[in-house]
């Protein structure tokens, strides 16, 4: 059973930062790859950021230069700091791993960004 919980979601004003963590109940080592997703009101969720178990990255266009994604794998963590936020980064922002080719997501925390 793979279980991924988020923390540090909130509120923050625009050009504010936030860190938000996943904790894996496997080791970060057995995932293909972990990564962030968010969905905004009305819109498709999308691709933040995401770390294979290699630690090559990949960032969504509009997070590149703003938003980094980092693990602990002593602790079975992710992390993703995110700086520079703007309103429309409001969103609920979704854990996702790969493990055994099947996608797994955690509960999602609400980041608000107010202007």
């Amino acid at each position: 059973q793979v279980q991924l919980v988020e923390s540090g979601g909130g509120l923050v004003q625009a050009g504010g930062s936030l860190r938000l963590s996943c904790a894996a109940s496997r080791s970060f080592f057995s995932f293909n790859h972990m990564g962030w997703y968010r969905q905004a009101p009305g819109k498709q969720r999308e691709l933040v950021a995401a770390i294979s178990s290699g630690g090559s990255t990949n960032y969504g266009d509009s997070m590149k230069g703003r938003f980094t994604i980092s693990r602990d794998g002593a602790q079975n963590t992710v992390h993703l700091q995110m700086n520079s936020l703007k309103p429309e980064d409001t969103a609920v922002y979704y854990c996702n791993g790969v493990f055994a080719r099947v996608d797994y997501w955690g509960p999602g925390t609400q980041v608000t960004v107010s202007s």
